[in-house]
C-alpha cells in the first residue's frame, strides 16, 4: 500500500516547499529504523508522540516544538501564510485562491517529517513522492529559500517556550534534508515524465443523481498501474487538485476512467459530476499510490470496497484476469442502500466471466435481498481469510474499522493494503 502519509495532491504543502540551504546548514546523520507496518494509523491521524530515547537530538528538540504548537497549529499555519504572501506576493499565484484545505496540511506535513525523521527509507519515499507532484504547481527551487524563512519565523513566533539556538540549528539540519530530498526527486522526475498531463473529456455517464463515471482521453501516454491513482484539476477550479483512483487497469485505447461522487462544498467533485462534458479538458497530475497487485504470489485477493472504492478494486480484479492466473478474488462492495450500488451490474458482469472471482454485494441500511450489515462484520462471518492479501478502498471510517477487523481475524498488517487516511479525503471516495 501506498504509505500512510499526507498527500501532495490538493495543494503545494509550502511548509515544506524546500530551498536551497546555505553549505554551513549540512544534514545531521540520522539513524535508521524499521519502517512502520503497513496497517499503521495514517499519519495524518497521529498526535504528537512522546519523545523515544532512541531518538536524535534534532528529531527531539523538533518534536517539543511541534508539541508547543499543535495547540495553537492553526494561527502558526495561517501566521506562515500572511507573512509568506505579504513578504513574497509573487509566490501567492501558485496556491489555490481558497486556502481553507490548505491551512490544515502544514501541520500534517510537520507531524509526518518530524514522526519520520530518524528513519530516512520512509522519509526519503515520502518527500520524494511530494517533490514530484509539487512540479505540477510550478514550484521552482527559486521560490524555497523564502518559504524556508517564512517556516522558521512562524516557529519562532509560536514556540518561544521551546524555541533556542539550538532548536533552530535542528531545524534548518532537517529543512536542509527535506529540501535536498525534494529538489533531486523533482530533477529526476523532469527527466522522464511531465509535470502534468492534459486530458480531453470524451464520456460522461450519470449513474446516480450525484456520481458520474468520467473517462478522459490524455494527449500523452499516461502509464500507471491498477490500484493507483491521480490528482485531477478542473478548468472551473485552477490550482485546486483532487484524488481519484483509475476505475480500470491500463487500457489498449490508453482511456482513464474515474468514479466521482459529488459531495457538498465539493469544488472539484461537482464540478466533475454536473459541469464536465466531452470536449472539456482537465489536467492529471502523476499517479501515485501502491495499493497494487503483488503478481510473484499465488496469494488470494480480499477486497473492500465502499462507495466509489469500488473503482480501484474493479481495476484490481481487471489486472488480475489480464495476468491470466487463476488466483481467488473476493470483493466484498458496500453500500449504504440498495441504490448506492451504481456498480453493481458491472462488478456482476466481471464474476459471470470470471469463475475465480466472487462479488458479495453488502447493504448496511433498509431493506434489500442482498448481504445485509455492516461491511466488516460480513467479512468476518466469511472467513477467515489466512491465505488471502488485503485490500480495501471507500471512506476513512470503513478503512480505519476494516483493517481493525482484518488484524482482528488474523491477516498480517504486511499484507494490509490501502491508500492514507489524508489521500482517501480527497480521492474517489467522495471528498472534495
Amino acid at each position: 500500500m501506498d504509505p500512510q502519509l499526507p498527500d501532495p495532491g490538493s495543494a503545494p504543502v509550502a511548509g515544506w516547499v524546500p530551498g536551497p540551504a546555505s553549505p554551513a546548514a549540512a544534514p545531521a546523520p540520522v539513524a535508521a529504523r524499521p519502517p512502520a507496518p503497513a496497517a499503521a494509523p495514517a499519519r495524518d491521524q497521529l498526535p504528537i508522540r512522546p519523545a523515544r530515547s532512541s531518538a536524535s537530538p534534532d528529531t527531539l528538540l523538533i518534536r517539543r516544538t511541534l508539541a508547543e504548537i499543535e495547540p495553537v497549529a492553526d494561527k502558526t499555519t495561517s501566521y506562515f501564510y500572511a507573512l509568506l504572501f505579504i513578504r513574497h506576493p509573487d509566490l501567492r499565484s501558485l496556491f489555490p485562491v481558497a486556502m481553507d484545505a490548505q491551512r490544515d496540511r502544514l501541520f500534517k506535513a510537520l507531524l509526518t517529517a518530524a514522526e519520520h525523521a530518524d528513519d530516512t527509507a520512509t522519509l526519503t519515499e515520502y518527500l520524494s513522492h511530494l517533490g514530484r507532484g509539487h512540479r505540477k504547481y510550478g514550484t521552482l527551487p527559486e521560490h524555497y529559500p523564502a518559504v524556508g524563512e517564512c517556516l522558521i519565523a512562524a516557529l519562532t513566533r509560536f514556540a518561544s517556550e521551546t524555541w533556542s539556538e539550538a532548536t533552530e540549528a535542528a531545524w534548518v539540519r532537517v529543512y536542509t534534508t527535506v529540501s535536498q530530498i525534494m529538489i533531486d526527486a523533482a530533477a529526476e522526475d523532469e527527466r522522464s515524465s511531465p509535470a502534468w498531463w492534459q486530458a480531453e473529456v470524451v464520456g460522461h455517464e450519470l449513474r446516480t443523481r450525484d456520481i458520474a463515471v468520467v473517462t478522459v482521453r490524455p494527449e500523452e501516454p499516461y502509464p500507471f498501474l491498477a490500484g493507483q491513482y491521480t490528482s485531477l484539476e478542473t478548468p472551473w477550479w485552477p490550482r485546486i487538485w483532487r484524488n481519484y483512483s483509475f476505475s480500470s487497469a491500463p487500457r489498449s485505447d490508453g482511456l482513464l476512467s474515474f468514479h466521482v461522487k459529488a459531495v457538498p462544498a465539493g469544488w472539484v467533485s461537482n464540478a466533475l459530476v454536473h459541469h464536465a462534458r466531452p470536449g472539456d479538458v482537465l489536467r492529471l497530475g502523476p499517479p501515485a499510490g501502491s495499493m497494487i497487485v503483488d503478481h510473484t504470489t499465488d496469494n488470494g485477493l480480499l477486497c473492500l470496497g465502499g462507495g466509489t472504492g469500488i473503482a480501484p478494486i474493479k481495476a484490481l480484479v481487471e489486472d488480475v484476469a489480464e495476468h491470466g492466473r487463476r488466483r481467488p478474488v473476493e470483493v466484498f462492495y458496500g453500500a449504504r442502500h440498495d441504490d448506492d450500488l451504481y456498480d453493481i451490474d458491472t462488478m456482476l458482469g466481471l464474476q459471470r466471466s470470471h469463475p475465480w472471482l466472487s462479488v458479495r454485494p453488502v447493504v448496511s441500511d433498509g431493506p434489500t435481498r442482498r448481504l445485509s450489515g455492516q461491511l466488516t462484520h460480513i467479512v468476518r462471518e466469511y472467513g477467515p481469510w489466512p491465505a488471502y492479501d488485503a485490500y480495501l478502498s471507500g471512506p476513512p471510517g470503513m478503512i480505519r474499522s476494516g483493517v481493525d477487523t482484518l488484524v482482528g481475524i488474523g491477516i498480517p498488517s504486511h499484507r494490509i493494503r490501502h491508500d492514507g487516511i489524508d489521500e482517501l479525503t480527497t480521492s474517489s471516495t467522495g471528498r472534495g
